[in-house]
């Protein structure tokens, strides 16, 4: 009667631990979902940024034409006069995800809702969904606990806020979630050896590839791992099993993908992967042959099969090196290697702000106290490997390297800092709750832990040879290996603080997380949700002239006018004023971008020449000078510079550069190349009527004197200037019948 009725109990202390984790895991969904909603509330239901415009552009083509008119779309108002075949050269993901969304809001009877408003909310959706993702993860290699812990840490953290919030419509907004949801399938098909979790693992992979081009960090972490377990003597038939069919039915998914096809086997990159399978079969090979072969007879096959494998290996890199069927290493891998390589030699990925090496500020204001706990978490899972475990140790290392070389990895390091650091908040505050409970429940744990480590040691001699659990689809661990999926609670009760301390370490846990969640709303309100198209200059002042000048271009202009700019705004200028662009946000093509920064860094007449070579109609520039705006294209015109030089060696960056060799603007000390280009001349032209106060005119983006002579334009002329002048759109003139301009 008193079993019957204490099983009851213990049932209902589950249902209600489960009612409970349930309801805290809808709690944190509602939050990850609400902290990103900031920039519909302060502005407006709008696509943020540069690369989401164009992704928003293919979902619009997707959900309106179907999926044959999206892979077959030839976007003629890219790249001009090349073209863009779209279809080819996007990862998909997104838009499929966004396009599936619209037509299930649709069919639950809410025809009215834009496709719009369903790419601006796709990111805070699966915010949740990461949290959710990250459970599952730091719960199959630690606990519950630790996994409401990842859950709440990651649907905050500002390292993803960055590129999850409301109107960002990026690929990395929904990347994470299949980054997360990738690592915890494969851990799920390790610790149990079910090829069920191996085919879901496989799926999730291949919706990564579908998404991002991150995919290659985790067709590279995940064989780093196996080969890890290989050299610390782990191996299981469950390790075959996942990796083998994950290695397998991964990358014939990955291949469906148009854009990466025979890719995910011909790239180097992927060639890691590769060598790992190769490796684990021969291991399996060897464990085969070794259980019935003598040891003599053994070393002589296995001696002559490695030389076999080893020389067809040898042929195959070698004829696959010389007949270029294996691509090559792509710049942004040398970068990672080398942060200084792509300033050396490939301008057009150094130009990119995120892809500058992090600063320490950046750590501190994207990760808060993660810095503090993620080593407390390393410790913990170090102290205490298993498995599972092991896969997040080698993911949050190489995550924490890669974050240092590109402040875009941010993205990868912030879920692994919430992972880790779940790990080491649960265990130290498990132990300070546990110190705290009455003496009568601490000598009540002595006995359990006195009984539990005589049991284990009475059955230790029985399991350390190996065999296989009663439990379907678990296989114990051979000798000098362990597969248990938890780390053993008998160590964790060893070592208990005292009544004081634990107060103390609760109070202070509390303290952090509070501290935590306001850093992180703050972050994601003034840093994170702000449009790029619209700036707030006080708490009522907004400007909003790129819109307006894109308005105007829609307006005023042919409809097959044609828009040079630099590339950073031809997404916009697509997907805003819909008219034709020159180059754009892809750089695909690192010639036609040195064509483009060749005609803003030279003289009028020579601009004006690239220019109708290009059949461009207006020029698109951003300026500052008037407005206080930093991010104008004088603040990053050695890039132009750099980037032409690259292609035509005629370029000399030290001619735009002052004696001393500085970068200035002023007339006295800017280079003589630099005063001469339509970037200088089109940025100031009329400057000199909007001076404010006394004295020579001042560019207050770089609080500089700008030049006080009126500057005259023969070859350009002025069609449009913004409220603020941080957009200004000139005509490109045409020679005459007889010739003359």
């Amino acid at each position: 009667m008193e079993t019957s009725s204490g099983t009851g109990m213990t049932a209902g202390v589950k249902q209600s631990e489960t009612l409970l984790r349930l309801g805290t895991l809808s709690l944190i969904y509602i939050m990850a979902f609400s902290a990103r909603m900031f920039s519909v509330i302060r502005y407006e239901s709008i696509i943020h940024e540069f690369d989401p415009w164009f992704n928003y552009r293919s979902a619009q083509v997707l959900v309106k034409d179907g999926t044959y008119a999206f892979w077959n779309w030839f976007d003629y108002r890219s790249w001009y006069p090349l073209g863009r075949v779209v279809g080819g050269t996007v990862y998909p993901g997104i838009m499929y995800t966004a396009g599936l969304m619209y037509h299930a809001v649709h069919a639950l009877g809410f025809p009215h809702v834009h496709i719009r408003e369903v790419c601006v909310l796709t990111a805070p959706i699966f915010s949740g969904l990461t949290a959710i993702a990250a459970y599952l993860s730091a719960a199959e290699a630690h606990s519950s606990g630790a996994g409401l812990f990842a859950a709440l840490l990651v649907s905050i953290v500002p390292g993803y806020m960055s590129r999850s919030v409301a109107g960002s419509f990026d690929n990395e907004g929904v990347a994470i979630t299949a980054l997360i949801t990738s690592f915890f399938t494969f851990m799920r098909a390790v610790n149990t050896g079910s090829i069920a979790w191996m085919s879901i693992a496989s799926l999730a992979y291949m919706y990564m590839v579908s998404t991002w081009g991150g995919y290659i960090f985790i067709i590279n972490i995940i064989p780093i791992y196996v080969l890890v377990m290989l050299l610390l003597g782990r191996y299981s038939h469950r390790l075959y099993v996942a990796y083998s069919g994950f290695y397998v039915l991964g990358t014939l998914l990955s291949m469906q993908i148009r854009f990466v096809g025979f890719n995910a086997i011909q790239s180097k990159e992927n060639l890691g992967a590769l060598g790992v399978f190769g490796i684990l079969n021969l291991y399996v090979f060897s464990k085969w042959l070794n259980s019935f072969l003598s040891p003599r007879l053994f070393r002589q096959i296995l001696s002559l099969f490695l030389i076999l494998v080893l020389s067809i290996a040898a042929i195959f890199m070698g004829w696959g090196l010389s007949t270029g069927f294996f691509g090559p290493w792509e710049g942004r891998f040398y970068t990672i290697l080398d942060p200084t390589y792509a300033s050396k030699y490939i301008p057009i990925i150094a130009s990119v702000s995120e892809h500058q090496p992090t600063a320490w500020n950046t750590y501190v204001m994207d990760l808060h106290f993660l810095l503090f706990f993620f080593p407390v978490g390393l410790y913990y899972v170090v102290c205490n490997i298993t498995d599972v475990n092991l896969l997040l140790l080698v993911y949050a290392s190489f995550a924490a390297y890669f974050s240092g070389v590109m402040t875009r990895l941010m993205l990868v390091l912030a879920p692994a800092a919430t992972l880790i650091s779940s790990i080491g908040l649960s265990t130290i505050l498990s132990k300070a709750v546990a110190s705290l409970r009455s003496p009568a429940a601490l000598k009540h744990d002595t006995k359990s832990t006195t009984s539990l480590e005589s049991a284990t040691s009475s059955t230790g001699g029985r399991s350390s040879g190996g065999g296989r659990d009663k439990t379907r689809g678990k296989a114990t661990a051979p000798s000098g290996s362990s597969n248990l999926s938890r780390p053993s609670s008998v160590s964790e009760r060893k070592f208990r603080f005292s009544g004081e301390i634990s107060v103390l370490i609760i109070g202070f846990i509390c303290v952090s997380l509070w501290s935590y969640i306001r850093h992180c709303l703050w972050m994601a309100n003034h840093h994170y949700s702000s449009p790029s198209v619209v700036m707030q200059v006080s708490d009522n002042t907004y400007w909003d002239d790129f819109r307006e000048a894109y308005y105007w271009l829609s307006q005023n202009t042919e409809e097959n006018a044609k828009v040079l700019s630099w590339w950073d705004y031809g997404y916009q200028i697509a997907g805003m004023a819909n008219r034709t662009t020159i180059v754009d946000n892809n750089t695909w093509n690192n010639s036609h971008i040195a064509t483009v920064g060749r005609a803003l860094n030279s003289p009028e007449k020579k601009a004006n020449l690239i220019c109708r070579k290009l059949d461009a109609d207006y020029v698109l520039i951003l300026f500052g000078g008037y407005s206080g705006y930093s991010s104008d294209d004088i603040a990053k015109f050695l890039w132009p510079v750099r980037i032409s030089a690259s292609v035509d060696p005629s370029v000399k960056e030290s001619e735009y550069l002052s004696k001393d060799g500085q970068y200035l603007i002023d007339e006295d000390n800017a280079g003589p190349a630099f005063k001469k280009s339509i970037m200088y001349r089109l940025s100031y032209y009329r400057f000199d009527e909007v001076k404010r106060g006394y004295g020579p005119p001042m560019d207050r983006a770089r609080n500089a004197p700008a030049p006080s002579k009126p500057i005259r334009l023969r070859y350009f002329e002025e069609a449009f200037t913004t409220s603020h002048w941080i957009v200004r759109i000139y005509r490109v003139k045409k020679p005459s019948v007889r010739g003359w301009i």
